[in-house]
């Protein structure tokens, strides 16, 4: 059991998209499954984003001050003696080990949610990588107390997931149903050039799914492709329903973000884009795990290239068996339940 308030310093835009608040909303959830209370501390969040939050019955508290500086620190412990927090998550590329130390120096338990090793220096009680790339490696300088919680055995993937953990995956002959996901805000707009290649796919009774995330600033854009669209296109906003959309697919064209994790739980087939530099080793390590394929960088993928891939993939049977026997070995979703776990254990 869980007991009293997890505190997470999370934030979300347009440039630093959704996928740092969501992957926080999964163990915010996983706590509250568990007896306690969730507060998020957010310096800046799309409306979008807090209407979620507040739906999922969590406490924000804004912050007045520039995010990962000392104050930002210095806020943050305030606010997790105000609320008798047990832990504080921090999950963000601005938090470096300068604002660990701050928060630790505050007597408060931290957890540091990390995808490359960004901080170099690491004194958090607790340490997370979620992706198939972690590595001790990354974590050599650390404190001795510090514990590493390493790989997709601990992805967190919010409540929604949990009621298909046993759900098996029916791959047909033919795949029809494509989902297209580049995360919360997509702001290259790389949702419309997937929408550009699917008109030039030509498999007969093509579906489409697009998910646009709270951060996306491409709304009218992509409304207007829609429209103009060879084949039937669904465009789905602010979902609370993503694992039944991807139980729907019979393949994904997704950025290479955390949505990757949330992807291989559903065996479901994907073509990755890199869209940002910390998403490279996720498709690659995907990949080598042929749970997926990767496109590489989003910007040097022209439509004929992202058309092929959905094409060939729809028509190879084979390939999306292996790849969803593949990807649903990587994760098993019980990842926010393990951390949670831990938590409430030191």
């Amino acid at each position: 059991m869980a007991a009293g308030t997890l505190m997470i310093r999370a934030d979300a835009s347009i440039k630093i998209g959704t996928g740092h608040v969501m992957r926080c909303l999964a163990l915010a959830q996983a706590w509250q499954d568990a007896g306690g209370q969730a507060v998020f501390v957010m310096a800046e969040a799309p409306s979008a984003i807090e209407d979620r939050l507040r739906a999922e019955k969590v406490l924000i508290e804004p912050l007045q001050a520039a995010q990962g500086t000392t104050e930002d620190a210095d806020q943050t412990s305030r606010l997790a003696r105000k609320h008798a927090a047990v832990w504080v998550v921090v999950d963000g590329y601005h938090f470096g080990a300068e604002y660990q130390r701050n928060v630790k120096d505050a007597g408060v338990k931290l957890l540091f949610v990390d995808d490359n090793g960004h901080a170099g220096v690491y004194c958090a009680d607790l340490v997370l990588n979620q992706n198939a790339h972690a590595s001790e490696d990354y974590y050599r300088d650390r404190s001795p107390q510090t514990r590493l919680l390493l790989g997709p055995r601990y992805a967190l993937l919010r409540r929604e997931f949990a009621a298909w953990r046993n759900w098996q995956r029916t791959v047909p002959p033919v795949g029809r149903r494509v989902l297209v996901t580049m995360g919360g805000s997509d702001p290259d707009n790389v949702t419309l050039k997937v929408i550009e290649a699917l008109n030039a796919v030509h498999v007969e009774g093509l579906e489409t799914a697009v998910v646009m995330g709270g951060a996306n600033p491409n709304v009218a854009l992509i409304e207007e492709a829609i429209k103009g669209s060879a084949y039937p296109i669904r465009l789905v906003k602010n979902t609370t329903k993503m694992a039944e959309l991807m139980a729907w697919a019979d393949i994904a064209v997704a950025g290479a973000g955390s949505t990757c994790w949330e992807i291989c739980s559903l065996g479901l087939p994907s073509i990755l884009l890199v869209l940002v530099e910390h998403q490279e080793p996720v498709a690659k390590t995907v990949e080598a795990a042929h749970a997926g394929l990767s496109l590489g960088w989003s910007w040097r993928s022209g439509t004929s290239t992202i058309a092929g891939a959905v094409r060939d993939l729809l028509q190879d049977v084979r390939q999306r068996e292996r790849m969803a026997e593949r990807a649903r070995g990587l994760v098993d979703g019980c990842g926010a339940e393990r951390v949670i776990s831990v938590l409430a254990a030191h």
